[in-house]
């Protein structure tokens, strides 16, 4: 027999437009239609869920709401006889935490189209480790070796390696034999990251140009960009002839500054990953590739556990900037 209620983070919009974030109890007939339900055991903490933990419109239009982009679990009940009771699954992306109840609440309820099935060799917690910031960071090793970035072409580039998506990056490609160069603002996390695999470790000055010249001179074989903003703009303008350059985040800005010359003069190609709607095929290739050759020894070098009711301080703590590696969040 199902539960009929559990624990979750409920984030409120006050009358005088405050957002407040609190422990909750939910009834599972509260959460939306779907296929699947699923006890989530693990969910992790992602830049996204903090926005949307702090009332951010753009993320989440509607309050109350519970957070968490990630969640892994096990079936409690399923509509779609591809999916039993008792089997372990894990839901990244999509809507879930955005406009859907997420991972920041013991059980979710989400259509089958969204569920993967969780691959041998990895754990239930093993697999929020990665969560939507390793599976980012796949797609992007995945597209540069689609691409033909060998290992051999020269250094690639990292910006924003000590958050989730970028230290998985740094991770991931020091693993496939690449010569990892990684960006970060935070000093501290020199000793992380080059316990991760970086052949060396830049400040974010070594990224700034404000030259304002259109081509730079060639350091990159490939890049994988996690912020956005001038700092993507430096990166095009100084990645060799027909290199290659992902794009996933927005920290930065929003806003790209550049001419033509990089992708007409060079060759540039600029790769845009959107993890939220990758297609099944793609997205179950990058999770056994997880459970498989792009499988990680040092995962807790650069993560840690935390319960749920400590999730608001790391929340806090991301929104400003200050959180380095990855957080799972223990559900059960």
């Amino acid at each position: 027999m199902s539960p009929t209620s559990f624990r979750a983070m409920v984030v409120e919009e006050t009358p005088d437009k405050v957002f407040v974030r609190r422990i909750q109890e939910k009834k599972i007939h509260d959460l939306p239609e779907g296929d699947v339900l699923i006890k989530v055991h693990y969910s992790s903490l992602n830049y996204k869920d903090a926005l949307s933990a702090a009332g951010n419109k753009g993320v989440t239009r509607r309050y109350p709401h519970t957070p968490g982009i990630d969640a892994s679990g096990t079936v409690v009940e399923s509509r779609d006889p591809a999916f039993e009771q008792g089997d372990e699954v894990l839901v990244t992306g999509y809507d879930l935490g955005m406009n859907t109840p997420g991972g920041f609440g013991q059980f979710i309820r989400v259509p089958s189209e969204w569920v993967v099935p969780l691959p041998s060799n990895l754990s239930l917690k093993t697999s929020m480790i990665y969560g939507t910031a390793g599976f980012t960071a796949g797609l992007s090793l995945n597209k540069l070796i689609e691409a033909g970035v060998a290992p051999d072409d020269g250094d690639v580039l990292v910006t924003g390696a000590s958050g989730g998506v970028g230290s998985m990056a740094v991770a991931l490609l020091s693993h496939c034999g690449y010569s990892v160069v990684a960006v970060s603002g935070k000093p501290q996390a020199a000793e992380m990251l080059t316990a991760l695999g970086a052949r060396q470790v830049l400040g974010r000055e070594a990224v700034t140009d404000t030259t304002g010249k259109p081509l730079l001179i060639q350091r990159w074989a490939a890049c994988v960009d996690t912020v956005g903003g001038n700092v993507l703009s430096y990166v095009l303008r100084s990645t060799h002839r027909h290199g290659v350059v992902t794009c996933c985040g927005n920290v930065a800005s929003a806003d790209l500054n550049i001419t033509v010359y990089p992708f007409i003069l060079r060759g540039i190609s600029l790769m845009g990953i959107d993890s939220a709607t990758t297609e099944m095929p793609l997205r179950s290739k990058i999770w056994n590739n997880f459970a498989g050759p792009w499988q990680l020894t040092n995962l807790n070098r650069f993560s840690s556990t935390i319960a749920l009711e400590n999730l608001d301080e790391h929340i806090a703590r991301i929104l400003a900037g200050g959180q380095m590696g990855r957080r799972v969040v223990q559900m059960t």
